[in-house]
């Protein structure tokens, strides 16, 4: 019999560390750089009326036979006038060799999570070896994925959290420190937050640069993870043009990534890409090559990422008798 399993948030939640999804993320950068992945770039439909977008984000992984798709939302307004999540999404799993949807389950913690490791897997191949402070510009859920992330790979001892609520920005640098007892503070400024951090991730909608290159020291290294759709930007085309600039996909990332503005202004060109974050990943090129060079992963999520990990899922609620069966089909 045919069956698709149902898997809830709260039931995937239970399924993953995000120890677990540093490892897929790696393995998917390395599957990608190996040219053994099927994905066009992400396709958007632009609700302009409403300040909202829909992603659709194909994947075929030829070696491990995984394959499916995610469908993808960012809404900036959604948790302020409807209590929703600013990113919802569901993915569908794919049988290659029959076409049928094994798994259909929420995608939005499994974005929140993925996304988070992307910046902990950039902070394991670029970050300086002796970083020990985080600056993060935002204090949402993406901020608090990269923390974790962060913390798996770098030994953190100060976090500076900036953003524009203050009791968002405080309450958040409480959270950590209560919990996790690092020391954690909220700053009023974003230069507060970026000046003598040793590791930054950005999580913002900004469409105007928020980080100058001025406030950068030489060293340090940059997730730049809020600039997912065309016209969004969040650091200084000066500080873009100095450092060295880590992809995940250039199709996205010139299309909708950090460099996605400088890049059709003619100001970034593809020649002044170092490398795929995959490519380091499998030793075709060198990460950081000194303590003093600024790095940059322009992170812009690939579909790869997903299937990688809900393929994971998907099998760790089998085994665990985890989720809904059905036919779809009777």
């Amino acid at each position: 019999m045919f069956e698709t399993l149902l898997l809830k948030q709260s039931e995937i939640k239970k399924l993953i560390k995000m120890k677990e999804v540093l490892e897929n993320v790696e393995t998917a950068y390395s599957v990608h750089a190996n040219r053994k992945v099927q994905m066009p770039a992400k396709k958007y439909l632009f609700f302009k009326k409403y300040g909202g977008d829909l992603r659709i984000m194909p994947c075929f992984i030829r070696g491990l036979d995984q394959a499916g798709v995610k469908c993808v939302n960012v809404h900036p307004q959604n948790h302020q006038k409807y209590g929703l999540p600013t990113v919802m999404g569901l993915i569908e799993l794919v049988d290659p060799k029959t076409g049928f949807p094994i798994g259909v389950m929420d995608g939005t913690h499994i974005t929140n999570m993925r996304t988070g490791a992307a910046g902990g897997v950039g902070t394991k191949y670029l970050a300086r070896e002796d970083s020990e402070t985080l600056g993060l510009i935002g204090a949402g859920v993406q901020a608090f994925t990269q923390f974790m992330a962060i913390k798996e790979v770098m030994e953190i001892k100060e976090v500076k959290v900036a953003c524009r609520t203050c009791s968002t920005r405080e309450n958040f640098a409480e959270m950590i420190t209560e919990n996790y007892g690092i020391n954690a503070k909220a700053v009023d400024t974003i230069k507060e937050a970026v000046i003598d951090s040793d590791v930054i991730s950005t999580t913002t909608p900004a469409r105007e640069p928020v980080i100058k290159r001025e406030w950068v020291s030489d060293g340090t290294h940059i997730n730049a993870m809020g600039a997912d759709a065309p016209g969004k930007q969040e650091l200084e085309t000066h500080l873009i043009e100095k450092a060295k600039i880590v992809i995940d996909c250039w199709d996205q990332a010139s299309h909708s990534g950090e460099i996605n503005i400088p890049f059709h202004e003619g100001i970034i060109r593809r020649s002044d890409i170092h490398a795929k974050i995959g490519d380091i990943i499998i030793g075709l090129k060198p990460g950081r090559e000194s303590d003093k060079e600024i790095t940059i992963f322009d992170s812009t999520g690939l579909a790869v990422q997903d299937i990688v990990t809900a393929w994971n899922i998907y099998e760790k609620a089998l085994k665990e008798g985890v989720g809904q069966k059905i036919n779809f089909l009777e």
